[in-house]
């Protein structure tokens, strides 16, 4: 998911370079709450906290990284937990719990929420895996079309185990082919395909520019970037072996980090965020779609996310599952683009 970095004024949001970049620990105060996060939101979030410190007085400290990558930093910070807020993608919300990373909260709302949660994480955002392509690449329709030799050096995918999209990949090719069928199909891919990359956001400019003309991404934050960065490339759904378009659902999931420095803080931060009033702006702010049933945004944002996925079936993975292969498939597709 994207990397975008932004600022607001007089420090209100300090926002750390995303995918394996470090930033600031925690400050420790209770008028500031730290949000470990999955890049993508930027947009949403700059809107978004600040009316929460405008209602507060609680300022946010953001640091963004790819979704494995804030798990990741979550691990190596367990004896001295610096996040009050995590936000990332299925399976790693999922590693983040069994892991003992999270602790227990039941969010206001969560009720209305149907998609991805626990008694320590909930969805926040809703959104869907999809690929973007460039008008170079002509109007390849389907997963075996990118295997065609004028590929070559011309497809890039962020990487199964590190990246949540990149993850979405290999599942959705297990999903379709079968888990030997989609290490074959990887397999066959890594002729044209350029190399590893922890980031799925860094793949978009890559696309825009022409540099690349397939790669994977996400609904929200494609469409953020054609709206809001005029990026030249168009969102596609490749079709499977019965001609099916199908994707995959991977919402943003929150939770409240073990033994958070402020915790009361970051509660009050994700109750804000599942509630109504910001929920209703998700789409108008970013292209994403809200977590809970009872919110119905009309504008044309949210209308531009369901035509995007109209005729496209959404796949729901059994994440706990998942998770339980998830080494051992990062393992046989490491082996099988290794050849």
């Amino acid at each position: 998911m994207k990397a975008l970095e932004f600022l607001l004024a007089a420090t209100l949001l300090t926002t750390l370079a995303a995918c394996g970049g470090t930033g600031a620990a925690s400050t420790g105060d209770a008028k500031t709450v730290t949000v470990y996060t999955a890049d993508g939101l930027a947009d949403w979030y700059q809107t978004r906290f600040a009316a929460f410190t405008e209602k507060t007085g609680t300022k946010v400290q953001v640091v963004e990284a790819g979704s494995g990558e804030v798990v990741s930093r979550l691990q190596k910070e367990k004896s001295n937990p610096q996040a009050d807020v995590v936000v990332t993608l299925p399976p790693f919300i999922q590693k983040a719990s069994a892991d003992g990373l999270l602790q227990p909260y039941a969010v206001p709302g969560a009720d209305q929420v149907k998609g991805v949660k626990a008694d320590n994480y909930v969805t926040v955002v809703d959104n869907y895996l999809n690929f973007v392509v460039h008008q170079k690449a002509g109007g390849p329709k389907t997963f075996d079309d990118l295997l065609d030799p004028r590929f070559k050096g011309k497809v890039q995918y962020s990487t199964p185990g590190q990246a949540g999209d990149g993850t979405a990949v290999l599942l959705l090719l297990q999903h379709l082919l079968g888990k030997q069928g989609a290490l074959d199909y990887f397999g066959k891919l890594e002729a044209n395909n350029v190399g590893p990359s922890a980031s799925t956001g860094k793949l978009q400019p890559k696309v825009s520019k022409g540099e690349i003309w397939v790669a994977n991404g996400d609904v929200q934050m494609n469409l953020a970037s054609i709206a809001n960065d005029k990026s030249a490339f168009r969102l596609f759904f490749p079709a499977g072996p019965q001609g099916k378009r199908t994707t995959v659902s991977l919402p943003y999931v929150m939770g409240l980090g073990a033994k958070a420095p402020n915790a009361d803080g970051g509660k009050q931060l994700m109750d804000y965020l599942l509630s109504t009033e910001a929920q209703q702006t998700v789409s108008g702010d970013a292209f994403g779609l809200p977590a809970r049933a009872d919110v119905k945004p009309t504008d044309a944002n949210y209308q531009a996310v369901e035509k995007a996925v109209a005729g496209v079936e959404i796949w729901q993975p059994d994440w706990t599952k998942v998770l339980a292969d998830l080494d051992a498939d990062v393992a046989a597709y490491t082996k099988a683009v290794r050849g």
